[in-house]
């Protein structure tokens, strides 16, 4: 569901054997061999169909292939590990970035400067070699830029540290005009703001150089609960949230598992509630904290212990393989006793869901607080994010929709009415919908930079911030 018509234009061939020969990477048309290859995207959602697809190996490729969207009057998308690629990039020329990949650390200045389509896991890995750490998400292999662009909410590091768009020291970027700039707080400030926040609306980032956390071990893990025990379960964590430091971050979600092999045996085919905890703490003092939900009912699994930051991706056990996912969210602005009535009510035990997560994320502490350096990302007055996905088959959008809008309805009256633009979906493409993800004042400012440097709206096939006509 696009926000414009897709561009319908013939390719001169003439103008594509240039591209093919500027470029060091594939360049390649449906039909071509490795073309469905290529255009894969880690959401099956919505199916890639580009005009053009380039395998792109560096910024000179990214350049080549901006410069010939430019000249060809066809919009660009972008593609990383594809878990963003939730427009479809019909008609336009798709740029993949998975070659970019690299890792590099800088121990003395505790950072790290990633390629375009650096994993998270790697990432990790490589900052844990000497004592250090990203500000990571749930899952391990969505791409470090895409995730730190669109503001880089973590469920582990958040609370402490603030989101991952507050810690980015300079990027790299090839504007709509195909030009390579490179960006930091004293050059090309405007354009440096708006990208930390503003995902890739004003074009290709090539590569990011971020700060690293002095973090090697948590406290963390899952505790999983019978559906049946849900009322006790959420009464204990609203307690604990309510007295959370910003050393401790808990969640929790709805789960509706399928009864497959893959699935922990104690969880297939059930209606489980499933705690996240996270604490940057002493074990002690972490099992202390969580006794009294450990307490509220008996648990089917308890993984909760002291790890090593490498191993975070097992406390929220997201999917790694590809999967069809509709997904929708909401900021609130509190969950208290009422609110928890009510989402058992729309989404618990007893009710036929399609919904195969529902969840709910504590925000807070250095999350709501304006960095040193201030950037786009908005909605930071957001105690707690509403998130609820289902997976299927490709082309199910419609199929799930109502369901899950009536999710957000549920929760509507705790609702700040904003969104965090990382979990945009498929379902908020239009102008309306993604200027929820920003405060008025932010979002007429990202306007006003995207209008200077894309005013033909070339970085379209996304969630789009329309310049001015």
């Amino acid at each position: 569901m696009t926000t414009e018509p897709p561009n319908a234009r013939t390719i001169d061939p003439a103008e594509l054997s240039r591209l093919v020969a500027e470029v060091t990477g594939p360049v390649l048309q449906p039909g071509d061999e490795r073309y469905a290859e290529e255009v894969a995207t880690w959401n099956l959602a919505v199916a890639q169909n580009p005009a053009v697809v380039v395998g792109a190996t560096g910024p000179a490729d990214v350049q080549a292939a901006v410069r010939f969207a430019g000249l060809c009057d066809l919009p660009v998308a972008v593609v990383a590990t594809g878990h963003g690629a939730l427009v479809p990039s019909d008609g336009a020329v798709l740029i993949n970035l998975r070659r970019m990949d690299g890792v590099s650390i800088d121990t003395q200045a505790g950072t790290a400067t990633v390629g375009a389509a650096a994993d998270m896991q790697s990432l990790i890995d490589a900052a844990a070699e000497h004592g250090l750490a990203p500000i990571a998400g749930s899952s391990p292999n969505v791409g470090v830029v895409g995730f730190t662009l669109g503001g880089g909410l973590s469920p582990v590091l958040g609370r402490a540290y603030g989101y991952a768009a507050d810690h980015v020291r300079c990027a790299q970027i090839v504007t709509p005009d195909g030009v390579v700039r490179h960006l930091d707080a004293g050059t090309e400030a405007d354009l440096f703001w708006a990208v930390r926040g503003g995902k890739g609306n004003f074009g290709v980032v090539t590569s990011l150089t971020i700060d690293l956390m002095p973090v090697t071990r948590l406290y963390g893990g899952g505790l999983f609960y019978d559906g049946e025990h849900v009322g006790a379960v959420l009464d204990a964590y609203r307690r604990l949230a309510a007295g959370a430091t910003e050393q401790l971050s808990i969640s929790f979600a709805f789960l509706r598992l399928p009864p497959l092999p893959f699935v922990p045996e104690p969880l297939r085919g059930r209606f489980t509630v499933h705690v996240r905890v996270a604490y940057l703490g002493s074990a002690a003092e972490g099992g202390r904290l969580i006794a009294d939900l450990r307490a509220s009912a008996p648990r089917l699994i308890d993984s909760v212990a002291e790890m090593p930051y490498t191993a975070i991706a097992a406390i929220h056990a997201d999917p790694v393989d590809p999967v069809a996912a509709y997904e929708t969210s909401s900021m609130l602005r509190d969950f208290p006793q009422s609110a928890a009535d009510m989402l058992i009510a729309a989404a618990g035990p007893d009710v036929g869901s399609p919904a195969m997560i529902v969840e709910i994320r504590q925000l807070g502490g250095a999350l709501g607080r304006e960095p040193e350096e201030p950037n786009a990302v908005g909605n930071r007055d957001a105690r707690f994010q509403l998130f609820a996905g289902a997976a299927g088959a490709p082309g199910l959008g419609e199929t799930f929709r109502g369901a899950l809008d009536d999710l957000n309805l549920a929760l509507a009256p705790w609702s700040t009415g904003g969104k965090q633009i990382n979990f945009l979906s498929a379902y908020d493409t239009t102008p309306a919908a993604v200027e929820k993800a920003y405060e008025p004042a932010t979002y007429e400012r990202l306007v006003r930079i995207k209008t200077a440097y894309d005013p033909q709206n070339l970085f379209r096939i996304n969630h789009t911030i329309r310049p001015r006509r």
